[in-house]
C-alpha cells in the first residue's frame, strides 16, 4: 500500500500536496476510493482513503491511527566522519533503511573532504532529501534528521547524551558484542573517515566516555563500517 509523509493530521482528514500529490495522481494513477497510508513523522501510521485528488493536492479521509511497527525500539545516533566523494550519500541512504534515528557529519583530523559553509549547506539539503526518500522506501514512520557538521570535540560532547556511546577504532580490542549485554534505549556511534582516527582522537573519545570497540579483524571501508555497526546493534536489540 502506498505510504506518504505529512507534517500534520489534525483530524479526520489530511491533505497531501506538492510533488507527492503529483506522484499519486500521475505516476501511481490512484483513484478516489483507494486505500493509502500516511505517516505523521512522529511514530504513527494512519490508514485512509483518497476522497479527492488532482495534480496539486490529494484529500484523504482518515480511517484509523496506530503506532508504526517499522520504527526500532533503540535510538541510534550516527556520528560519521566526513568521507570523500559521494560516500556520505550512500551512508545516509543505507543507515536510514537500517533504522538510524539521527546522523551528524563530523570533521576529524584525517577528513579529506572539508566543504565550506555554503557547500555544506547544499550537501545537507541533499542528505535530508535522501533520508526522506529512504524512509519512504523502507516503510519508516519517521524521517531521520541529518544535522549540520560539527568538529570532533562537539560530537563527543553530544554523544554523552546517549546511554551507550561507542567509538569504532581499528586498534580497539573490545568486541562489539561485549558491549551489547543488557537493555539500552539509546546509542551513539562514532565512525572514522578514510584512514580512521588518529591515536589521540581515540584517546579523546575514551576520555569523553566512549567505549573503544572493534568490528572484527578485517579493516572495513568508512562507508561499510557504519552499516555493519548498525546491523549488529539492530540485531542485538531485537530490531532485525
Amino acid at each position: 500500500m502506498p505510504r506518504f509523509f505529512v507534517e500534520k493530521i489534525p483530524g479526520s482528514q489530511a491533505v497531501i500536496s506538492g510533488p507527492d500529490a503529483k506522484h499519486i495522481s500521475r505516476v501511481l494513477r490512484m483513484r478516489v476510493g483507494e486505500a493509502i497510508t500516511l505517516c505523521d513523522q512522529q511514530g504513527y501510521d494512519y490508514s485512509g482513503v483518497v476522497s479527492e485528488l488532482s495534480n496539486t493536492s490529494v484529500l484523504v479521509n482518515i480511517t484509523g491511527k496506530y503506532p508504526s511497527k517499522s520504527e526500532p525500539s533503540v535510538c541510534v545516533h550516527l556520528f560519521q566522519a566526513m568521507p570523500k566523494s559521494d560516500k556520505m550519500e550512500w551512508i545516509v541512504q543505507k543507515s536510514v533503511e537500517l533504522g538510524v534515528s539521527e546522523i551528524t557529519p563530523v570533521f576529524t583530523k584525517r577528513c579529506v573532504s572539508r566543504p565550506d559553509e555554503k557547500s555544506m549547506q547544499k550537501k545537507l539539503e541533499r542528505y535530508q532529501k535522501i533520508s526522506l526518500e529512504a524512509a519512504k522506501q523502507s516503510g519508516r514512520a519517521c524521517v531521520p534528521v541529518v544535522h549540520k557538521a560539527v568538529p570532533l570535540q562537539e560530537a563527543l560532547s553530544q554523544m554523552q547524551e546517549s546511554i551507550l556511546s561507542l567509538c569504532f577504532y581499528e586498534r580497539a580490542e573490545l568486541p562489539l558484542k561485549d558491549t551489547m549485554s543488557g537493555a539500552f534505549q539509546s546509542v551513539s556511534i562514532l565512525i572514522g573517515s578514510e584512514g580512521g582516527f588518529e591515536e589521540w582522537e581515540a584517546e579523546q573519545a575514551n576520555e569523553a566516555g566512549c567505549r573503544l570497540v572493534s568490528l572484527g579483524p578485517r579493516i572495513l571501508r568508512c562507508e561499510t563500517a557504519p552499516l555493519a555497526a548498525l546491523s549488529a546493534i539492530m540485531y542485538a536489540s531485537g530490531n532485525l
